[in-house]
């Protein structure tokens, strides 16, 4: 190890590049997945699959959020984590099947509230993948938990992968919609058989495990990230509710899923965080936590100017990958990106409140987003259709974000720099013109938008933003020169 960088950076570090480039793949691949869809199903058939997987994944992630954090600390804090993951496993297994049942019976009356009854039988053919997913993220966390970040990678690698083949292999045969959706169901059984190939909680009762323990974190965190999850869909919900037809649902469905890099960046970010965080404090290293948590939210800011970048360049990002019958999505794009930025930095304090020991704080935090959504989406869709539902989701996010920054700031002191938060939003602007007034239509999109992606990095160079152990920190990622190099916690 170089001198000067430290072992614990390095390995967070290497941990979230794995792991962002396995989630990652959600990206391509989801963009692959929709453009298929889009152009298979047509607007009112994606339309019906974006309401049916919306509500599916809340449902999926909903119960990852009321494990995942939780999962994560144990596990990392366990002297022996095998009583602990059997404990966890079991729970997952209970809740999941739990939920899938009830989903199950519920398809109809959700399908009526929808105004599309047609829908039913993909809620129910839906509903054999919410215990699925479960054990899969069971598995994934515990990874995790133990520090091999790189099998986790492999793990989200696979889903990805194998959700977008057998998505274009069922839709060819003709089974439309349904073959959309068992393309999901079969991504979350290899996702599982990968996860257990690299650890294997058993399935058998242990003694041994914290239930106590596990509820006093988990209930509160529970209750915020299934708060996060309504707010972060009931847009699309109310938009449909108030009128809104299936293809404008389907432009907007298509819109969330083209602001996906910044929820994917949290999602490999924001565990590894609370895994290191929780053993720093542990050992009482508490100013090195507050260095590290301060930054990770930088690291938000930093990442802030590609949002710009993404809204400039909306139309014609939509035109390459949907084609101009879509046409009506690039505007909801531009505002939902920034807000899906902001729901970044959201994920990322609100794991620095649970290391500050305050797990309720975060439902107090984001649990009114709920509410102050469900009135700005009355207030605003009727006047504004889809863009006052765009504008009010990207609006709360950004007083969310606000909102527990603050509340950091207040338990421990720390705040993101001033000067990054300068230069983060001089460079957005920046980026956000280059992209708006450059024209580049068709692949020159491809040209384009690596341009200013690397114009932002350099950018950020030349202003000093990059300290000389920071550049030091990022070259000891390269390929070593040495064989047997680490491999961040991967085996």
């Amino acid at each position: 190890m170089k001198k000067g960088i430290s072992r614990d950076a390095r390995h967070t570090l290497d941990g979230t590049i794995w792991n962002f480039m396995g989630d990652g793949l959600a990206l391509p691949m989801g963009f692959f997945v929709s453009v298929f869809l889009t152009r298979s199903l047509g607007p009112e058939g994606y339309g019906a699959y974006a309401l049916v997987t919306g509500l599916v994944l809340w449902v999926e992630w909903s119960i990852a959020g009321l494990f995942c954090r939780a999962t994560v600390k144990m596990i990392g804090e366990a002297e022996d984590w095998k009583p602990v993951g059997a404990g966890l496993l079991r729970l997952y297994l209970l809740i999941g099947a739990g939920v899938g049942v009830l989903f199950y019976l519920l398809a109809t009356p959700l399908a009526t509230l929808m105004g599309e009854p047609a829908i039913t039988g993909y809620f129910r053919l839906f509903a054999i993948d919410i215990p699925l997913f479960s054990l899969a993220q069971a598995h994934k966390n515990m990874l995790v938990g133990t520090g091999r970040f790189r099998p986790r990678a492999i793990t989200s690698a696979g889903r990805w992968v194998s959700r977008f083949l057998l998505i274009v292999l069922l839709v060819e045969l003709g089974f439309s919609i349904s073959g959309a959706i068992l393309g999901n169901i079969g991504a979350s059984l290899v996702e599982l058989a990968i996860g257990r190939f690299y650890i294997r909680p058993a399935f058998s009762p242990v003694s041994g495990f914290p239930l106590r323990l596990f509820w006093v974190y988990a209930l509160p965190l529970f209750l915020s990230s299934i708060s996060l999850g309504i707010f972060t869909k009931i847009d699309l919900f109310a938009l449909k509710a108030l009128g809104g037809s299936a293809a404008t649902a389907g432009f907007y469905g298509a819109a969330q899923n083209l602001s996906l890099i910044p929820g994917i960046f949290a999602l490999s970010f924001a565990p590894l965080l609370l895994s290191n965080l929780s053993r720093m404090l542990h050992s009482g290293e508490l100013q090195v936590a507050k260095a590290l948590s301060r930054d990770a939210m930088r690291a938000i800011f930093i990442f802030f100017p590609v949002t710009g970048m993404i809204a400039g360049a909306a139309p014609e990002i939509v035109g390459l990958l949907f084609g101009p019958q879509y046409s009506a999505a690039a505007p909801l794009l531009s505002i939902l990106f920034v807000g899906a930025g902001a729901q970044a930095m959201i994920s990322i304090t609100t794991v620095i409140i649970i290391a500050m020991e305050k797990p309720t704080l975060t439902f107090i935090l984001t649990g009114p987003l709920v509410p102050l959504a469900f009135i700005g989406h009355l207030l605003m869709i009727p006047p504004l259709g889809a863009s006052g539902a765009a504008m009010v989701t990207t609006a709360l996010s950004c007083t969310g974000a606000l909102a527990t920054l603050l509340a950091v700031h207040r338990g421990w002191g720390i705040s993101p720099p001033l000067k990054t938060f300068v230069r983060s939003f001089l460079i957005f602007s920046a980026a956000y013109c280059s992209a708006f007034f450059w024209p580049a239509a068709g692949l020159l999109l491809l040209v384009k938008l690596p341009v200013i992606g690397l114009a932002i990095i350099l950018a950020y160079y030349l202003s000093g933003e990059f300290n000389a152990r920071e550049i030091a920190l990022a070259v000891s990622l390269l390929p070593s020169r040495r064989p047997g190099n680490e491999n961040g916690g991967g085996t």
